[in-house]
């Protein structure tokens, strides 16, 4: 929860919790001016239909707005409401939820199959 969108609230936000060693990825945004602060950053143009730099595939933000979409859904779903003074705990929850899905039997197959199965049996 921040108050508004732009390089000056975004700036500290990133500087305390993003190590400077990474390679950052982001859309085309202006608040996104990072480049000075990280080892790299490269952008991908969604305004321009480019989800997935073509010259280099790992160059997408893909990863981010899938584990967003899991946060999102489970803020709407399970939580429903979150104060600003426990956001980190649910963020740090989703986080270990999205890298250890694969550990967990937390796959796009295996969600696929139970959607599946769900939608047969209620058919």
């Amino acid at each position: 929860m921040i108050d508004a969108i732009d390089w000056a609230t975004i700036r500290p936000i990133l500087i305390e919790n993003v190590s400077h060693e990474a390679h950052v990825r982001t859309d085309e945004g202006g608040h996104y001016n990072v480049a000075r602060v990280y080892a790299g950053h490269e952008t991908v143009n969604h305004s321009a239909k480019e989800y997935v730099r073509l010259s280099d595939r790992s160059i997408h933000t893909n990863t981010i707005e899938g584990f967003f979409s899991i946060f999102e859904r489970g803020m709407e779903g399970v939580y429903q409401h979150c104060g600003r003074q426990h956001l980190h705990r649910y963020l740090a929850e989703f986080d270990f939820r999205y890298s250890n899905r694969v550990k967990l039997g937390v796959n796009e197959r295996s969600a696929r199959r139970s959607r599946l199965k769900a939608s047969a049996a209620s058919a």
